[in-house]
């Protein structure tokens, strides 16, 4: 979940990386940006399950902000 500008500093730190950022836009049922959107939705609800983060109570944390940003 990370921003534009946070991708661009890890893939000048690490020439040959493939991260990518958010998949923010509309998506097609079943398109490879859905299913990476599920599954980043999927392993970021269990973080916070995991940390005990109520993202209504602390909108500010870091993953709350991320999973906004991927409309999760």
């Amino acid at each position: 979940g990370m921003t534009q500008k946070g991708v661009e500093k890890y893939r000048r730190d690490n020439p040959g990386s493939k991260l990518k950022t958010a998949v923010t836009g509309k998506v097609k049922k079943g398109s490879k940006d859905a299913k990476r959107r599920k599954s980043y939705c999927s392993r970021s609800k269990g973080q916070m399950k995991m940390h005990n983060i109520n993202c209504q109570k602390t909108p500010k944390k870091r993953i709350c902000q991320a999973r906004r940003r991927w409309k999760c």
